[in-house]
């Protein structure tokens, strides 16, 4: 499972981070991916006009499950289990993909969300497996560009349209529109501690800030992770560049960050965050950090990778730990 935030500092940055939770080892890097490719997709063969650098890997043809392209606009697909309906087959007129290859489309062919919700129209989410798992992956997708546009597609019927998410948070299921109105549900919590008050004529003590946040969910679940990333978000002070929005970024997703082993699944396997992933989308980087080594590696779309390059590139990850030695 995953969750995923935009996030604007007052310099006006904007920036689309995520945790990509499983417990199946996916094995994912950062890769360049040039401008003008022709995808073998799994579900037929589709091309692509911008490049873009995300997360990945190379099997029958590149899969790539976030990113930035070249016009700053981000993606990232997140599980959507028992919620997500795919079509048999393509109506006429329409692209089929298959849903681990939505990503990759729409970041080698939207300039924008305001570009995509369009674009949308002419594609349809086919039920289609991918071989590295075995089965159909249920996905739901986040979209953000640097005017702070944020919407979310969800595949529950055959009309296909984007959502607008007026908190710039996805987790997983159920719906978007489930987990805001759910919001409401947490609506009085506050940073500020709470007042006590007497009761029965006890004078109760203090237990110290923080109390504003009472009855905030601390649970790995969805609706939880939703919650919690949308209160941090609100109430975390601001930042004014991108080194201190990145620090900042870390911060909130370690809330919603799963260790090894404290989320296991019926099979007894543990859902871990493999990975967290940055989307610098005026910046138009990426930067990935690997459960094993919490350094932030970065590759940057330059104007010479997008106009001279014609072959995807690979970027493997060091996961070697770092510590910094000061005597």
């Amino acid at each position: 499972m995953c969750t995923s935030l935009t996030f604007e500092n007052s310099r006006g940055d904007h920036f689309l981070a995520r945790t990509m939770d499983f417990a199946f080892e996916l094995g994912g890097q950062p890769i360049f991916m040039p401008r003008h490719q022709t995808f073998q997709g799994d579900a037929g063969e589709f091309t692509t006009k911008y490049g873009f650098v995300g997360a990945g890997r190379n099997l029958s043809h590149y899969i790539v499950v976030d990113g930035v392209n070249e016009f700053g606009l981000g993606a990232a697909a997140l599980y959507f289990p028992q919620y997500a309906q795919y079509e048999e087959t393509a109506k006429a007129g329409k692209l089929g993909l298959a849903p681990h290859d939505v990503t990759a489309w729409v970041l080698g062919n939207a300039k924008s969300v305001a570009e995509l919700r369009d674009l949308v129209k002419t594609i349809q989410i086919l039920d289609v497996p991918v071989a590295l798992l075995g089965l159909t992956t249920p996905l739901h997708y986040i979209f953000s560009d640097p005017t702070g546009d944020t919407a979310v597609l969800e595949a529950t019927s055959e009309d296909l349209h984007l959502i607008d998410d007026p908190v710039g948070v996805m987790a997983n299921a159920p719906q978007l529109s489930w987990h805001l109105q759910n919001l409401s549900t947490y609506g009085t919590m506050q940073a500020e501690e709470r007042p006590l008050h007497d009761y029965l004529g006890l004078p109760l003590k203090t237990q110290g800030p923080g109390t504003g946040a009472l009855g905030l969910p601390g649970d790995y679940t969805s609706p939880s992770r939703f919650v919690r990333t949308v209160y941090n978000k609100h109430y975390s002070i601001p930042t004014a560049d991108i080194p201190s929005t990145l620090n900042l970024l870390q911060h909130l997703l370690d809330t919603v960050t799963i260790p090894k082993g404290v989320k296991l699944k019926a099979d007894g396997k543990s859902d871990y965050t493999q990975y967290r992933g940055y989307m610098s989308l005026d910046e138009r980087a990426f930067y990935m950090e690997p459960y094993d080594n919490q350094e932030l590696q970065r590759v940057v779309l330059t104007d010479e990778m997008l106009n001279d390059w014609d072959t995807p590139v690979e970027y493997p990850l060091d996961h070697t730990p770092h510590v910094s030695h000061l005597n």
